[in-house]
């Protein structure tokens, strides 16, 4: 299982919730779709676990803080970033706006963004694309993650508060 979030924007009560989800579902992997925003709040998806991928976002100023936060668990880049995990290649970015030529190369099984702050769970082609709607919860008051399981292809939208 993998848990994917985005646009936590320094809620630190929402990440350890997040984590301790993705903990109790027995996530291996954990992805962040960008917008931690500071370091501090980063530092709270260790809880997970579990090692996290993740890609800075519009809004994530300290890049070098953010490195060192998440340098004892995981490990943040500019997007896109392309991994392979449980035999399912994987492109991660936070700007939604090319979501659809990524799709159109048919390279990819999973597509996560972030940014927009809306849930999103559909399939295109052959890749099934993921936007965790916002773990901080501040811009819609809805406070989400997403579960997705690699040996079907397949996410759910957790609500986390």
């Amino acid at each position: 299982m993998i848990g994917i979030l985005s646009d936590s924007h320094d809620n630190r009560d929402t990440l350890r919730e997040a984590a301790r989800l993705f903990q109790a579902a027995g996530c291996d992997l954990v992805i962040h779709a960008g917008d931690f925003v500071a370091p501090f709040a980063a530092k709270e998806l260790a809880g997970a676990g579990c090692p996290v991928r993740a890609v800075f976002g519009n809004c994530d100023g300290e890049k070098n803080g953010l490195r060192k936060a998440l340098e004892p668990f995981g490990t943040i880049r500019e997007a896109p970033l392309v991994l392979e995990h449980a035999g399912r290649k994987i492109l991660v970015t936070h700007l939604d706006v090319s979501v659809e030529r990524y799709v159109v190369s048919g390279k990819y099984d999973l597509l996560i963004y972030g940014h927009t702050h809306r849930e999103e769970v559909r399939e295109a082609r052959r890749t099934l694309i993921v936007n965790p709607g916002e773990t901080g919860g501040w811009l819609t008051g809805r406070s989400t993650v997403a579960l997705y399981n690699p040996a079907t292809n397949s996410a759910e939208i957790v609500g986390i508060r």
